[in-house]
């Protein structure tokens, strides 16, 4: 039981794990906002997302990377509907997203990580955390060719932009978006991609086990200067987690607040409250209690499953 609590998303209703219970609430979210959100089109998404992530995508290697699993790309996709259909919630009819944008939004949330993703002519790299450095670009790659191939070569262009609001390859200032409202796209599912892996209950341990070997293998952990000589950045997973409360202060706080202008809020039109700043707190609380008391090593034991694939048909629906 203790497995499956660790695949819900932060309301302890939907099963991560699983792609048609999360392809099922996204739909019934948009849907709600706007009758003309094209959902055949975004059930295809996931069909083809499902293949990816599990290895049956023709031309694919299935997913490697343990942090940035399946569940990441399904959480990070259903906060990206929330918070869409949060903003619908919150404008009138001429300041709205609409269905094209929501639709778009929601495939490129789906797939905002497949640049993690190793094609099976790859002899590059070994494994998919070795792109972790342009794994926007070539998410923004795959993206293109999904939209080519479903009839949507017009939205092309603007997907490759969009995915850059989860990355920090373009400074988001610079993201060459003219539309206001492509821009205000861009803000929803960039805090959705920071407020859905933070608010992750074992998002801790996650940064432990897995981020930081991700790090290491996309030469995230260790830089080389100019001089040539190599700077430590992280030398261990206890060691992000020790940099983490000062990461989240100084940089997810500024993107989220400042870059993004406090999209978050517009949760609240949704649920009342909102459940994601209020579980990122209660983590990043947790982290700072652990690190005052000098316990980070003791008393941090949950241990975090990955999804690479879906979930057996019995455990997905538990």
């Amino acid at each position: 039981m203790e497995q499956v609590l660790d695949h819900r998303d932060v309301t302890k209703r939907i099963n991560l794990a699983d792609p048609h219970q999360v392809c099922a609430e996204v739909c019934r979210l948009l849907s709600d906002v706007d009758s003309d959100v094209d959902l055949p089109l975004i059930k295809r998404a996931f069909d083809v997302f499902t293949q990816m992530y599990s290895g049956t995508l023709p031309g694919f290697h299935r997913c490697e990377t343990l942090y940035h699993d399946m569940q990441h790309a399904l959480d990070v996709t259903l906060a990206s509907a929330r918070i869409m259909a949060g903003f619908e919630r919150a404008h009138a009819n001429g300041s709205r997203l609409g269905s094209e944008r929501l639709t778009l939004g929601t495939i490129v949330a789906l797939f905002h990580d497949a640049g993690y993703i190793r094609r099976k002519r790859d002899r590059k790299c070994w494994h998919g955390a070795q792109y972790t450095l342009v794994h926007v670009t070539r998410g923004g790659r795959f993206l293109t060719c999904f939209l080519k191939e479903a009839g949507c070569t017009a939205w092309a262009r603007r997907a490759v932009k969009l995915i850059h609001f989860t990355g920090y390859e373009i400074p988001i200032a610079e993201i060459p978006l003219k539309d206001p409202l492509d821009r205000q796209l861009g803000e929803l599912i960039g805090t959705a991609d920071l407020i859905a892996q933070m608010s992750d209950r074992v998002y801790l341990e996650k940064c432990r086990d897995y981020l930081y070997e991700e790090f290491e293998l996309g030469g995230v952990a260790r830089q080389l200067n100019p001089d040539g000589s190599e700077r430590v950045v992280y030398d261990s997973g206890y060691d992000l987690l020790r940099k983490t409360p000062v990461f989240y202060t100084r940089a997810v706080r500024k993107r989220l607040d400042d870059d993004f202008h406090q999209c978050y809020r517009y949760l609240e039109a949704l649920f009342g409250d909102n459940p994601y700043m209020e579980a990122i707190d209660r983590n990043m609380a947790y982290l700072q209690q652990l690190l005052d008391d000098g316990r980070l090593t003791e008393l941090l034991r949950r241990r975090a499953e990955p999804v690479l694939s879906p979930l057996d048909e019995n455990s997905a629906s538990a």
